[in-house]
C-alpha cells in the first residue's frame, strides 16, 4: 500500500496542477462572464461529455483489462472509429436542432452547436490514451497531459473572455485545450497507433465480441451517468430560468473540483491495482478497504468546511453575486462527501464483471434526479430533495461495491 500511494500522490501532483490553474483562474472568469453565459457553457460541456461517453463505447475501461499491445492496439481502433462516427452524427443532429429550436439545443449559439461532435471527438480520443497510459503505470506523463490540457483551456478562455468573447470565449477557449491535450496525449503516451477504418474490420468485430458487457452494460450506464451531470441544469432552466442555471453551473464546478482532484487521482491507481489483487486472488477487497478508509479520511473536513461556509467563501472568492451559488454548495454538501468515497470504488463493477447491476443503479438515479428537479418546488427545495435521494443512491451503490469487491475467492485468468 505505500508503493499505493506513491503512484497516487503521482498522479495527484500533476492533476493538482492542472485542477489549480482552473481553480485559480475561476474568481476572474466569473468576473469577465456572466452567470447566464457560464451556464451554457455548462451545458455544452455536459452534451459534450455525455456524447465522449457514447464515442468510446466505455472500451477505454476495457484497455485496462487488456496488457497486450496488440489488443489494446485493436481496442484504440475501435475507439477511434466509433468516436468519428458519434462526432459527425452529433454534429447533424446538433444543427437540426439549433435550426429547429428544441429546448437543449435552441439556448445554444451555432457555433457551440456546431462543435459539440469536436469537442466530443477529442475527449473520447484522449481518454483511450489516458486509458493506455493508466494500464502500464506511465501515471507521471499522463499528469503532464492533464497538466497541458488545463493550462491551455484555462489561458485561452481568459484571453477570449478580456477580448470580449463572453460565453463563445469560453467553448473556444475548451476547443483549444482539448485540442493542445489530445496532441500532448499522443507525443507523450506513445500509444499503439490505431488503423483508422470507416467500418469495423473483423479484428475489431471480434473485440467487440470478447469485450461486449462495457458497450452492452457499461456504455448505457455511463451514459446515464454522464447525463445526471447537465440534466439538473436543463430541469433547473425550465423550472426556475438563466439565472438559476448559472448559479448551480458554478456551484456543480466547485463541488466537482474534489472529486476531479483527488478521487480521480486515486481511480487511475485503484484501476491497475484492483484489476491486478482481483485476476491474482479472485477478489480486491484488501485494495477496496485500504482506499475506502483512505477516501472517507480525506474527504470529511472539506465536506464538513463546504457545509459550514460555502455562502460566505463564494461570496469571497468569487464576488457577491454568487453567494447564492455557496448556499446551493451547502446543501450539496453531503452528496460531495459520498460522491468523493464512492467515485473511485466504483470501478469494481467492471473489475468483478457487474456492469448490468450498475445499469439498473444508473437507471434508478436517473429517474430520481428527473423527480427531483421536477416537482413543483423553490430552487433550495429542489436541490435538497436531489442531494437526499443521490445520498441515499449512493450508501446501496457503496454496499454492491463492497459484496463484489469480496469475489469468489478465485484466481482469475487474466
Amino acid at each position: 500500500m505505500p508503493h499505493f500511494w506513491r503512484q497516487v500522490l503521482t498522479v495527484l501532483g500533476g492533476s493538482l496542477a492542472a485542477q489549480a490553474l482552473p481553480l485559480l483562474a475561476a474568481p476572474l472568469i466569473t468576473r469577465l462572464c456572466s452567470p447566464q453565459a457560464l451556464g451554457a457553457f455548462g451545458l455544452w460541456f455536459g452534451l459534450a461529455s455525455v456524447c465522449a461517453i457514447g464515442a468510446t463505447l466505455r472500451l477505454e475501461a476495457a484497455l485496462i483489462l487488456d496488457h497486450e499491445r496488440e489488443q489494446q492496439r485493436i481496442g484504440l481502433s475501435v475507439i477511434l472509429t466509433s468516436a468519428t462516427a458519434v462526432a459527425l452524427a452529433v454534429t447533424a443532429v446538433a444543427l437540426a436542432g439549433r435550426a429547429l429550436l428544441w429546448p437543449v439545443f435552441g439556448h445554444l449559439s451555432w457555433p457551440a452547436a456546431a462543435s459539440i461532435g469536436l469537442a466530443a471527438w477529442m475527449i473520447a480520443c484522449t481518454q483511450g490514451m489516458m486509458a493506455f497510459a493508466t494500464s502500464h503505470g506511465a501515471y507521471a506523463r499522463a499528469a503532464r497531459v492533464k497538466i497541458w490540457t488545463a493550462g491551455a483551456v484555462t489561458v485561452s478562455q481568459i484571453v477570449l473572455l478580456v477580448l470580449g468573447a463572453d460565453g463563445l470565449g469560453l467553448v473556444l477557449g475548451q476547443l483549444a485545450g482539448l485540442a493542445v491535450g489530445l496532441v500532448a496525449a499522443a507525443v507523450l503516451l506513445h500509444p499503439p497507433l490505431p488503423h483508422p477504418r470507416l467500418l469495423f474490420g473483423p479484428e475489431q468485430r471480434r473485440y467487440l465480441a470478447r469485450h461486449r458487457n462495457f458497450w452492452r452494460y457499461s456504455l448505457p450506464a455511463g451514459l446515464l451517468n454522464a447525463s445526471v451531470g447537465p440534466l439538473p441544469l436543463m430541469l433547473i432552466g425550465v423550472q426556475h430560468g438563466a439565472q438559476a442555471v448559472g448559479l448551480y453551473a458554478l456551484t456543480q464546478r466547485v463541488v466537482s473540483a474534489p472529486v476531479s482532484l483527488v478521487a480521480a487521482s486515486v481511480l487511475e491507481v485503484f484501476k491497475r491495482q484492483s484489476v491486478q489483487e482481483f485476476q491474482r486472488l479472485g477478489h480486491c477487497s484488501s485494495a477496496y478497504l485500504h482506499t475506502f478508509r483512505s477516501l472517507v479520511l480525506l474527504g470529511a473536513l472539506p465536506a464538513l468546511v463546504l457545509f459550514v461556509a460555502a455562502p460566505e467563501l463564494f461570496a469571497w472568492v468569487f464576488g457577491a453575486r454568487w453567494r447564492e451559488s455557496g448556499t446551493l454548495a451547502s446543501i450539496l454538501a453531503p452528496l460531495c462527501f459520498l460522491n468523493f468515497v464512492a467515485g473511485p470504488l466504483s470501478y469494481v463493477f467492471f473489475v468483478a464483471g457487474k456492469q448490468r447491476i450498475e445499469l439498473f443503479w444508473q437507471m434508478s438515479l436517473v429517474t430520481m434526479t428527473i423527480a427531483a428537479y421536477s416537482a413543483p418546488l423553490s430552487l433550495h427545495q429542489n436541490v435538497l430533495a436531489y442531494c437526499v435521494g443521490y445520498c441515499c443512491m449512493y450508501l446501496i451503490y457503496m454496499s454492491l461495491s463492497y459484496r463484489f469487491s469480496l469475489g469468489s475467492g478465485k484466481a482469475v485468468t487474466p
